[in-house]
């Protein structure tokens, strides 16, 4: 079949037309240009595009951003694979076929939307989260069962989403190590054990705060064994990856100390040390864990003079 090309502003996109099912119907077969934000049009060649193809998109190193059109019936194998700077992707509300390892490493990949509820269409608070989840369903799970943009968000596919954490969340830290010696660092970083298993807890701790965060349609029970892992690896715990993950990638982000705070993780013994690690860095995140302290203490006039508005 012909390839044909299709411009678009940084590159252009190239496609086959061919028969199936008695229609003809567009394929996309792969991109040129450094393309960093890409809109796949729902016609090309006068042909609805219904696939994304083999490798369409391999390796696209610029990637940052997909927008795929309501006519997408099906993602062939490694369609998005190694694409290492992809961070969002949204699809139509619809069945989709996909196939395997479609976003094959790609590790920046942090939303995958739908696109009803990325126009703001859906007033169901259990479905705000379902880009977050979903991408973390597939970067960190593997999970590609879950991806599912009609049943995404419902109890049902939330319960599955805690069944795949709870999995990671048990498993043995060093899982994966081989794997990464054997690749080496060219293309899974350091090959230090210690640096691994210290990223693999970040990994789980990262989960556990976003599912916590999120916690429609959460069972008490995963609740509380999401909080205990947290609250297991705060300052001053034999690793501290909760505290790490909250200063070094949420320190302006308030939902996170404030939940960190609620949880226990902040305690008299880790509070000193907590505070000299803060610095100036996160005044906010600062303020906030010194007002908690004199709630604590019971001094009315605690710090009297310094102003702790948030």
């Amino acid at each position: 079949m012909k390839e044909e090309t299709w411009s678009l502003p940084g590159g252009s996109l190239s496609y086959r037309i061919k028969e199936e099912k008695g229609r003809r119907a567009a394929s996309v077969t792969g991109l040129s240009g450094p393309v960093s934000s890409l809109t796949v049009p729902p016609r090309l060649g006068d042909c609805p595009v219904t696939e994304i193809s083999r490798k369409a998109f391999l390796s696209r190193k610029t990637l940052r951003e997909v927008v795929l059109p309501a006519t997408l019936e099906r993602a062939e194998d490694w369609a998005f694979a190694y694409c290492s700077r992809l961070e969002r992707v949204v699809l139509p509300a619809r069945e989709i076929t996909f196939g395997r390892s479609v976003f094959l490493e790609c590790g920046a990949l942090r939303e995958i939307a739908v696109k009803e509820m990325s126009d703001g269409l859906s007033g169901n608070p259990e479905r705000w989260a379902v880009p977050e989840l979903t991408a973390a369903a597939v970067v960190s799970f593997g999970a590609y069962y879950l991806l599912d943009p009609v049943h995404a968000g419902n109890r049902e596919w939330l319960a599955k989403w805690d069944s795949c954490l709870l999995s990671y969340l048990h498993t043995q830290d060093q899982e994966g190590f081989a794997k990464q010696v054997l690749c080496g660092e060219e293309d899974y970083g350091s090959t230090d054990l210690e640096a691994y298993l210290k990223e693999r807890r970040k990994s789980k701790v990262r989960l556990a705060f976003l599912r916590l965060l999120n916690p429609g349609g959460l069972k008490e029970s995963v609740r509380e064994e999401l909080e205990k892992y947290l609250v297991s690896h705060t300052k001053g715990c034999l690793s501290e990856e909760t505290w790490e993950v909250v200063l070094q990638e949420h320190g302006e982000e308030r939902r996170y100390f404030e939940l960190f705070t609620q949880l226990g993780c902040l305690t008299d013994v880790n509070f000193d040390g907590i505070l000299t690690q803060i610095g100036e860095d996160c005044p906010e995140m600062k303020a906030y864990f010194l007002r908690i302290k004199q709630e604590r203490i019971g001094y009315a006039d605690f710090f009297e003079g310094l102003s702790l508005e948030l």
